[in-house]
C-alpha cells in the first residue's frame, strides 16, 4: 500500500494544494525518470520504424500493419498482464519489460545494419516480427507501471501525481519524436537505434533505484478466469469510467492520423524525415502544455462538459490538418489536437487512480490498455486501410467526422458523463 503522511516523514510538508508535492517523494522522482527515458526511447523507435518501413515499401497499408503487429500481442496478453501485475512484484515486471525492449531494439539495429545483406521482403517481415515482440512486452508494461505508481505516492496525491506523470511523459514523447527524425536524418538508422538502447538502459537503472515495494495483496481462492475478468467487470460497473474509456476509444480509433504522418511528411507537406519528427512531436508538445496548465488548475469542475468539448475539438483539428498544405499550420493543428486530447488523458488517469483499489490496479489498467493503448495501434491499422481505399486526405477527414459524431452520441446517451464534476464525490 502507498505510504501515508503519518508513517512517511517525507510527506509532512505535502498538501493537496501544493503543485510540487509529489516531486518531493524520492521514489516518484526515480519512477518518473524511468518513464521519461522509456517514453523517449519508444517514441523515437516509432518514428524511425515508420519512416524506415515506408521508405522500403512506399505503401500506406504497410504503415497500418505496424500498428496491427503491435496491437495484436498487446491485446492478447492484456488481461493476464493485469492479473500478473496484481499478483507479483510490479517492479520486477517493469525491469523484465525494459530488458525485453532493449533486446528488440538490438534486433532492429541488426536488421538495419548495412553489413547484413538480405532480401527486401525478408527485412520487412523480420521488422514486423520484432515489432510484434515489442507489442508483447509493452502489453505487460502499462498495468505494471500504473500499479507501481500508486505504490510510490500516497492516495491523497493521486491527482497531483497523475498530472505530473502525464506532463513529464508528454515532454519526453515530444523530445523522443523530434529527436527520432533529427538523429536519423543526421546519422542514419544504426546510430538512432543505439541511442534508443542507451535510453532504455537509463530507464532500467532508474527502476532499479526505486525502493523495494511489497507484492500486491491479491485475494486468493478465485479461479484464474475469474481473476482475469474481474477488471472488466469493475470497469463496466463504474458508469463514469466506462463512459470516459469508451469516448476515448472511438476518438483514438477513428480520429487519429499519426500512422499516416510519414505520407504527409513525404508526399503532401514535403517535409522529409526532420519534418516527420516534428509532426510526430507536435501533439505531444501540445499535450505537455496542457498538462502543465492542469497541474495548476486541474479539471475538477464541470469535468464532463470540458471533456466532451475537448474531444470535439480534437476531431475538428484532425479535419483541418488533413486539408492543410502549410507545414507550420499543420504543426499548429497537431499541437492543438494534443492539448485537447490531454484533457481526457488526465481526467481518465485521476479517475482510475482514485477509484480503483490498489489490489486491482493492474487488472483495471489492463482494461484501459485494451480500450485506449491498443486502440492507438488498431487505429493506425484502420488509418492505413482507409488511406489505401479512400486516399490519405479523405480518410483523415472521415475519421475526424466520426469523432464528432461519437461526441454527439455521448452527449445525448451518457448524461452521467455530461454532468460529471470531479470536485464532487463520485459514487
Amino acid at each position: 500500500m502507498p505510504a501515508t503522511a503519518m508513517n512517511n516523514p517525507e510527506l509532512s510538508i505535502h498538501t493537496k494544494r501544493d503543485p510540487y508535492a509529489v516531486l518531493r517523494i524520492r521514489d516518484f522522482r526515480f519512477f518518473i525518470s524511468a518513464r521519461v527515458f522509456g517514453a523517449m526511447a519508444i517514441k523515437m523507435q516509432g518514428v524511425i520504424v515508420g519512416w524506415q518501413i515506408y521508405s522500403l515499401t512506399r505503401d500506406p497499408l504497410a504503415l497500418g500493419m505496424i500498428g496491427l503487429a503491435e496491437a495484436i500481442p498487446a491485446i492478447g496478453v492484456a488481461l493476464y498482464a493485469g492479473y500478473l501485475a496484481d499478483k507479483i512484484n510490479r517492479k520486477y515486471i517493469v525491469t523484465a519489460v525494459y530488458s525485453m525492449l532493449i533486446l528488440c531494439t538490438l534486433g532492429l539495429l541488426l536488421l538495419s545494419a548495412e553489413i547484413i545483406q538480405m532480401p527486401l521482403s525478408f527485412t520487412v517481415r523480420a521488422m514486423y516480427a520484432v515489432i510484434f515482440l515489442t507489442g508483447l512486452a509493452r502489453g505487460f508494461l502499462a498495468p505494471s507501471l500504473f500499479g507501481l505508481l500508486s505504490q510510490c505516492v500516497p492516495r491523497e496525491l493521486y491527482p497531483n501525481s497523475s498530472a505530473w506523470n502525464t506532463s513529464l511523459n508528454q515532454i519526453s514523447v515530444v523530445i523522443g519524436a523530434a529527436a527520432g527524425g533529427l538523429i536519423f536524418a543526421a546519422a542514419g538508422f544504426s546510430i538512432s537505434y543505439l541511442i534508443n538502447i542507451f535510453l532504455l538502459l537509463a530507464a532500467l537503472i532508474m527502476i532499479a533505484c526505486i525502493s523495494p515495494k511489497p507484492k500486491p495483496v491479491l485475494v486468493e481462492g478465485h479461479a484464474l478466469l475469474d481473476n482475469l475478468l474481474s477488471g472488466i467487470r469493475f470497469v463496466f460497473r463504474h458508469q463514469i469510467l466506462l463512459s470516459v474509456l469508451s469516448l476515448d476509444l472511438f476518438a483514438v480509433l477513428f480520429g487519429g492520423a499519426v500512422a499516416l504522418l510519414p505520407i504527409f511528411a513525404a508526399d503532401i507537406l514535403d517535409a522529409g524525415p526532420q519534418g516527420l519528427g516534428l509532426l510526430r512531436a507536435a501533439p505531444s508538445a501540445g499535450a505537455f502544455i496542457m498538462a502543465v496548465l492542469l497541474i495548476y488548475k486541474p479539471p475538477l469542475q464541470h469535468t464532463g462538459r470540458k471533456l466532451l468539448w475537448c474531444v470535439a475539438g480534437f476531431g475538428v483539428c484532425m479535419i483541418f490538418f488533413a486539408l492543410s498544405r502549410n507545414f507550420y499550420l499543420s504543426l499548429f493543428l497537431l499541437m492543438l489536437s494534443g492539448m485537447f486530447d490531454n484533457v481526457s488523458v488526465v481526467i481518465r488517469s485521476i479517475i482510475m487512480q482514485t477509484f480503483t483499489p490498489d489490489e486491482m490496479k493492474g487488472r483495471v489498467s489492463s482494461v484501459n490498455s485494451m480500450f485506449i493503448g491498443s486502440s492507438n495501434e488498431i487505429g493506425a491499422f484502420e488509418s492505413g486501410v482507409s488511406a489505401k481505399f479512400f486516399g490519405t486526405i479523405p480518410s483523415v477527414v472521415i475519421g475526424g467526422g466520426i469523432t464528432l459524431a461519437v461526441v454527439a452520441i455521448a452527449t445525448i446517451k451518457a448524461p452521467l458523463l455530461r454532468m460529471m464534476s470531479l470536485d464532487k464525490k463520485q459514487e
